[in-house]
């Protein structure tokens, strides 16, 4: 547990004590201030028919965030330090393989949650201009952030596996962005073929991320979707596990 949390430390240090961390939240704090604005312009004082926290999920910044972040926060987990040489000295210490990536995995994603967090503040604005009362209600905040953190937890655990199997940042992060965009059309085409009977639809309609992100945004929690992006980030999880144990014996 103690090697567990001194190597967190040392990767959460490495988002905050860098510039790369801080032009990340301030990327994010400025695509999250323009999509409410956009939001607003659109309503032009027009009492909104959703909640506006579920009317951003639905623009096309909250997708772009997420897909352009990941990438970037999770590159430099496991490449850097191959590239750096650090690695081979990390995996000669004392140190189990699943504490390693237990703690680069967990250091990206309280710094993913972290970056989200000057949402609090559009949401503040839009209820104290807007007159929508529900913005900052806690039960729809707690089932927001609930559905951001699992997506991102999807998210990075793809860009550590992908992290895992390179020493060249450029091309962990390549990865990491082509297999966001693959589950984002995945879910697109999803909201597109109609329900059946088939295995194909069957398929498509647990990957429906729009329709189970729409979900928390309302404050609905389903458990199908909690379980899913639990089960996808576990199997990514023991993907990079693998990876790293291999490297170790080569």
């Amino acid at each position: 547990m103690q090697s567990y949390l001194t190597l967190m430390r040392r990767d959460l240090a490495g988002y905050f004590l860098s510039l790369s961390g801080y032009v990340i939240i301030a990327a994010t704090t400025f695509l999250v201030g323009l999509g409410f604005v956009v939001l607003l312009t659109k309503l032009g004082g027009d009492p909104s028919p959703m909640p506006v926290t579920e009317m951003f999920y639905r623009t096309q910044f909250f997708w772009l965030i997420l897909i352009l972040t990941t990438p970037v926060i999770t590159m430099r987990l496991f490449a850097l330090e191959r590239f750096s040489g650090t690695f081979e000295t990390l995996m000669t210490t004392p140190v189990r393989d699943v504490n390693v990536v237990l703690a680069k995995f967990s250091a990206a994603l309280i710094f993913y949650l972290v970056m989200w967090l000057p949402m609090l503040a559009c949401l503040w604005v839009v209820q104290y201009y807007a007159r929508q009362s529900g913005a900052l209600e806690p039960r729809m905040l707690a089932s927001l952030y609930l559905g951001i953190g699992l997506l991102g937890a999807l998210f990075l655990s793809l860009g550590c596996f992908a992290s895992a199997l390179t020493r060249s940042q450029m091309v962990a992060a390549i990865v990491t962005l082509a297999g966001g965009v693959s589950l984002y059309a995945l879910g697109y085409l999803a909201e597109q073929v109609e329900p059946g009977a088939s295995w194909q639809s069957q398929v498509l309609s647990y990957l429906a991320l729009f329709d189970q992100m729409h979900g928390f945004a309302r404050g609905v929690v389903d458990t199908r979707a909690v379980v899913l992006h639990g089960s996808l980030t576990f199997f990514f999880l023991f993907l990079t596990l693998r990876a790293v144990e291999s490297r170790r014996w080569r």
